[in-house]
């Protein structure tokens, strides 16, 4: 639930408490947990109302919360049973003692046993413990004493015992506030307005209880006043409390987006702005909305997510943005607002012949190379343009005639002239989509911009049909679905994944949308209520809610749930003809653009918690000559096509920022398309081809595959089938370099995926130089033995640690952040300069060792003096501007900026020993803990959700897929759990295969890492590394180290999980290729480790970097961290090793039992 939601219901206990309704204020505040009434609870504790006082408690915390609502449940149901003794009512003290006392022997049996023994006893006072016992009244009174104190010990309590300082009746004054900005837009408002409603919005002149046209709707008061149907956050009604749900149908527009569907309906209540809706869903989402006021109509509300973080003494909640990067706080680092030129596309680095006009593109969400185009003939073509290469070609065709409708057939016979309307890869690059349409007038087109959704559009009078190809590498594109799916043109198309299952959603000249299931092509939901052609879809989803946006060629936007109750905003759009909607790449910010029948163009950013456009942004000419196309790029930029250049804005400037004239030869609208990471820029052309437009991140992108492809040719050591390690795959990290780079934003680090945007990369064609080259003589470990053979660095410290415990590169691969045995953290950073024009983490240049002007450190709390012996852990924010972290102690909150503590929590016991966010939701993190628990706690609340039981260890690792939906744990007992994080259940378990006759030294505790594809996970112990298939907890590749041989320390994947860093208690560093679990590198201590150093001295944690696959670094034992990367020449650790049969299994495919891998003596 949202602060504003919170702070409603306070709003609503006040109410009820000033009108006296004394039940009801007590139930909601038992319901809702956000107000614990102490005095309530008082009363009802000494006049013995027992079921009463635990049925309050119960909304507040469980008898297994923690020890101290053990003990606050204890002590209650101990008075209660001393007081059945009392009364010498045997019957109800036996009653008392199995139902409710016996919970607490599994906790503490002698004491069970002697409460039981009191049942033998006349008079239980003569229990010597007992002795004291007065009479009921004043047992109560000393207990009482005893449960308060124990109550503000408790953390489930904190900040619920205080009721927040407000003024009487403050929700009748925000409503007359409401009612009084109704009556101002009136249009004849009247002196003394009668009132007499809520229901409906306040009109003067309306008869009552007639529905008030919507004061946003008025045409003389502009476009900048909020409209009722307007555009908060899905599921931010503020009334998430109230007494009223709307009814299923008709669906009024809401305050809010919209909210999960109730499940008990009653008349609607309102459907103004400001109205009492009652959403079901309790992680309401409003953010920021605004309350006018007479005095200043636009001064914003105040929000719970506002900066004062520093001043809470609890944990707080983190922001809501669920798309990767996703900001856990509202602090961020400062950004410049001069741009290098760097920043920008404006060289030409391909051109490419299409042969036929391109219509749509779209670039592979992994292989950022990989280049996707529909024409206007009905051609695809897949182009590689790393090499300039055009993979394949597919015409079209109907793939099974007969099963079209007579519509469609009789329109290829009237006229067979086709055009690719659409086309899209799926989030995870295996699937296509394209909308062939037959044209009969071939109107306009045009373009959706999201990280997902691209389109181009055509309108024609046919009944159409969508196509879905598989794509499985290389040139191998196979039919997957065709879909008969609209009377008329299909106008967009889209993935998503509703209910955690993979759909396609479309829409079409019908005036409706449709969403399909992606396997089978089965139609999930049909969506009904536009009153015109709808024109394109824009799914998102925030906070586990999935909904979609359609535009249709009325201006109208609607919004939708995945379920049948109808549209949830009924909105006009600038332009009020063709508009295309998208949220930037971390889905904070939503964009539309369209073009109305006259030409006009408009670029606006909307203010989602009021509905009104925040911005709108200049530069368009009066007369457009066609639709206006746009896309975004790195949460930075907007680009559109227009006069025959690309425009470029900055998001937080109106201004037109810069123009990209690409050389010439553009059309006067055209197609644009950024692959994902913002480095490459394709755009259509008036000869039939496509320029690739890259920055100064694409061209060193495109020059580094242009010397790996020739490496390639000239190396006998890659001539196999099947490359292992495709270089467009390879190339996917470096892009998320380069975007970083440029934006100053953090790249998505391929390994967490935390957005559900993880891919499985593909095996593709070689070009093959000789395929009867004996392939095991040629190949050779590539072996590091001295400083001259890589490149390494030794980070400087002056704090004098003792051993690194954990390390991690932060996420825009600038810094590095250790955190070391003594409980401080240390943090190097990169500068940008002439010697590191990326800025980001290199061998080649020093960082500096970083701290704030303040001088002070991030030092966990900890709870001895010996800090050492503790287990450390922390977890980074995904903008990097906080870090959780703990040493044995308390759960810390560190801004990374200032190296303040923002907040504690949780103190032992028991201690964190592991902690990890959810991939969709901030405020929940996983923490591991030393009593073999998972506890799954809301920061926001500061409320623990669930615990898991399963492990009988400490836990040691715990890894999220967000196309699972699992949770992965690991633990001291070399157990692997999987949990479903819907309810949290455990799904499987499976202990690992340790060697026989193998002693384990607990080096290395059992970690966890989800590979790239969410799909696999790497499974690390110091006797092996392990390659899992998640879904079935079935191992598919093993590498087990052999025996005498030195145990292994740690080990992660590269950031395109082509790689495996695995380091060893010889010191020695193993570098093995993920796909086979074979050794491809080795790289020996004398490499970089000066002489003479203690032979204790070794790494224990090894650190990739988030867009560099070829550089990692290592915390050790002295307490330096090297940062490690291959020569220049090399540009890479070794060559993958041959792979028998010509071929290598893929992750996505795991084989028929466990595969070892068969390596020479490590």
């Amino acid at each position: 639930m949202s602060s504003l939601s919170r702070e409603l219901v306070f709003l609503i206990l006040q109410f009820l408490d000033e009108e006296k309704f004394k039940e009801t204020v007590h139930k909601l505040e038992q319901e809702s947990g956000f107000y614990f009434n102490m005095k309530y609870f008082e009363d009802e504790v000494i006049n013995g109302n027992w079921d009463e006082v635990e049925r309050y408690l119960g909304g507040f915390t469980k008898v297994d919360d923690n020890r101290y609502s053990m003990k606050i449940f204890f002590e209650i149901r101990k008075q209660k049973y001393l007081e059945a003794l009392d009364k010498h009512d045997r019957s109800k003290a036996v009653e008392i003692l199995v139902k409710d006392l016996k919970v607490f022997a599994s906790f503490n049996e002698e004491l069970f046993k002697e409460i039981t023994q009191l049942l033998t006893l006349e008079n239980f006072r003569e229990n010597e413990q007992l002795s004291k016992y007065g009479d009921t009244k004043s047992a109560r009174a000393i207990m009482l004493v005893e449960l308060k104190k124990l109550i503000e010990a408790n953390p489930l309590f904190r900040d619920k015992l205080q009721f927040p300082n407000l003024k009487s009746s403050r929700l009748r004054t925000l409503i007359n506030q409401s009612l009084n900005w109704q009556h101002q837009l009136c249009k004849n408002p009247r002196p003394n307005p009668d009132i007499k409603t809520l229901f409906v919005d306040h009109s003067c002149g309306q008869p009552n209880g007639a529905r008030a046209p919507s004061p946003a709707n008025n045409p003389l008061l502009g476009s900048t006043i909020p409209k009722p149907g307007g555009f908060p956050p899905i599921g931010a009604q503020i009334g998430a409390h109230g007494p009223f749900q709307p009814a299923p149908t008709p669906v009024a527009p809401l305050a809010g987006w919209m909210s999960n569907p109730p499940a008990v309906t009653h008349p609607s209540a309102s459907g103004g702005a400001i109205g009492f809706g009652t959403p079901t869903n309790p992680a309401a989402m409003l953010k920021h909305p605004r309350t006018p006021s007479t005095a200043n109509p636009s001064m914003d509300y105040p929000s719970g997510d506002s900066d004062h973080l520093s001043k809470r003494p609890r944990p707080v909640g983190l922001s809501e943005e669920v798309n990767l990067p996703m900001n856990m706080m509202p602090a961020t680092y400062p950004q410049s607002h001069s741009y290098p030129q760097d920043d920008f596309h404006k060289a030409v680095a391909r051109t490419l012949s299409q042969g036929s006009a391109p219509m749509s593109m779209d670039f592979h969400p992994v292989q950022q190379t990989l280049l996707l185009v529909g024409t206007n003939v009905g051609d695809i073509g897949l182009w590689d343009v790393g090499t300039k290469e055009k993979l394949a070609v597919r015409n079209f065709k109907v793939w099974e005639l007969g099963k079209c409708s007579m519509a469609l057939q009789a329109g290829l016979v009237k006229d067979p002239t086709v055009s690719v309307n659409r086309i899209i890869w799926s989030p995870d690059g295996t699937l296509f989509g394209k909308m062939p349409q037959v044209v009969f007038l071939f109107l306009h087109s045009r373009w959706q911009c999201s990280n997902v959704i691209f389109c181009s559009k055509g309108v024609a009078y046919s009944r159409h049909i969508v196509q879905i190809y598989s794509y499985h590498g290389g040139d191998d594109i196979r039919q997957h679905l065709e879909i008969d799916a609209h009377v008329g043109g299909v106008n967009d198309i889209a993935f998503a994944h509703p209910n955690k299952q993979l759909c396609i959603i479309t829409c079409g000249d019908d005036k409706t949308i449709k969403v399909w299931e992606a396997t089978s092509g089965t139609k999930q939901f049909t969506f009904e209520g536009h009153e015109a052609p709808v024109y394109s879809v824009c799914p998102h989803y925030k906070e586990n809610i999935q909904f979609i946006f359609s535009t249709a060629l009325d201006g109208k936007i609607k919004a939708w749930l995945y379920d049948n109750l109808g549209s949830r905003v009924d909105y006009d759009a600038p332009g009020h003809w063709c508009t295309t909607m998208a949220y930037s790449a971390d889905g904070s910010r939503l964009f539309s653009c369209g073009t109305s029948k006259d030409g006009e163009s408009h670029l606006v950013e909307w203010n989602e918690s009021e509905g009104a456009v925040k911005r709108t942004y200049q530069g368009f000419r009066k007369r457009s000559m066609g639709v206006v196309q746009f896309d975004t790029t790195r949460n930075r930029f907007l680009a559109a096509g227009d006069e025959f250049v690309i425009k470029i804005w900055d998001m937080d400037n109106t201004s037109l920022l810069t123009t990209i004239e690409a050389d010439g030869g553009l059309p006067a609208s055209p197609r644009i398309r950024f692959n994902k990471e913002g480095t490459l820029l394709a755009v259509s052309t008036v000869d039939n081809g496509i320029k690739v437009l890259a920055n100064a991140d694409g061209v060193r992108l495109l020059r580094t595959l242009e010397n790996r492809s020739f490496d390639a040719s000239r190396s006998a050591s890659e001539t196999v089938t099947k490359s292992l390690i495709n270089p467009l795959t390879a190339a996917a990290a470096a892009a998320a370099a380069a975007a970083a780079t440029s934006s100053g934003t953090a790249a998505p680090s391929a390994i967490t995926a935390m957005n559900g945007d993880s891919r499985s990369l593909v095996d593709v064609k070689p070009r093959i130089t000789d395929e009867s080259m004996d392939k095991s003589k040629v190949w050779k470990l590539m072996e590091i033995a001295d400083t001259t053979q890589c490149r390494s660095l030794k980070l400087g410290d002056n704090h004098r640690t003792t051993k690194i415990s954990r390390l991690i590169y932060t996420n825009s691969g600038v810094a590095i952040l250790a955190l070391a045995s003594n409980a401080i953290h240390l943090l190097w950073k990169w500068s940008r300069n002439e010697r590191n024009s990326t800025g980001k983490a290199t061998a080649s240049v020093s960082p500096q060792l970083w701290q704030p002007p303040s001088g002070i450190l991030m030092t966990n709390d900890i709870i001895d003096n010996n800090p050492e012996e503790a287990v450390h852990c922390f977890a980074l924010s995904k903008n990097d501007s906080y870090v959780m972290s703990a040493s044995g102690g308390k759960i810390s909150l560190f801004n990374m900026m200032t190296f303040k503590t923002m907040t504690t929590f949780m103190p032992p016991p028991p201690a964190a020993t592991f902690l990890a966010f959810h991939p969709q939701d901030n405020n929940i993190i996983a923490i591991g803990m030393d009593d073999s628990t998972i506890q799954i706690y809301n920061v926001r609340i500061d409320e623990v959700k669930s615990k898991l039981r399963g492990h009988s260890k400490k836990i040691t690792g715990l890894a999220f897929s967000n196309v699972l939906n699992v949770l992965v744990s690991s633990g001291a007992d070399a157990q692997i759990c999987v949990w479903n994080t819907d309810g949290w259940e455990r799904q499987r378990s499976r202990f690992l295969q340790i060697p026989s006759g193998r002693p384990t030294s607990n080096i290395l505790d059992t970690r966890v890492q989800f590979h790239q594809d969410q799909l696999h996970c790497l499974v690390v112990h110091e006797t092996q590394i392990a390659i899992y298939d998640a879904s079935k907890l079935e191992p598919v590749k093993q590498w087990p180290v052999r025996e005498n041989s030195s145990p292994i320390t740690h080990a992660t994947f590269s950031c395109d999980s082509q790689l495996i860093y695995a380091s060893f208690l010889d010191a020695t560093v193993c570098i093995f290729s993920a796909s086979s679990l074979k050794l491809q590198c080795r790289i020996l201590p004398a490499s970089y480790l000066p002489p003479n150093i203690s032979s204790n001295v070794h790494p224990v944690v090894v650190a990739a970097h988030p867009s560099e696959a070829n550089q990692f670094a290592l915390g050790l034992t002295d307490g330096t961290v090297y940062v490690m990367e291959p020569l220049e020449s090399d540009r890479k650790w070794g060559n993958p090793p041959p792979v028998e049969n010509g071929s290598t299994s893929n992750l996505s495919t795991p084989p028929n039992g466990v595969s070892s891998s068969d390596q020479p003596e490590r």
